[in-house]
């Protein structure tokens, strides 16, 4: 199975987290909010240019900016 960025997601798409390729306190931050791997995660909207995303995982929306979107490794669920 392969891997890509959550930022190459369309809206409406589900995908697994395989794994987040951050600096350390970007990768704690992402935790603390959720992302694991193993998580679900569904892409609500993608702002245009290179704008946020907004994100759904469980029941908590989040939105990331899109450079820290693209250190989230994903499969398709």
């Amino acid at each position: 199975m392969s891997s890509f960025t959550l930022a190459s997601l369309q809206p409406g798409d589900t995908a697994d987290i395989v794994s987040i390729r951050a600096e350390e306190a970007l990768h704690q931050r992402l935790q603390a909010l959720g992302f694991r791997s193993g998580k679900q995660i569904l892409l609500i909207r993608k702002a245009s240019f290179s704008g946020p995303l907004q994100v759904r995982i469980g029941t908590t929306d989040i939105l990331l900016r899109r450079n820290e979107a693209e250190k989230i490794m994903v499969c398709k669920a």
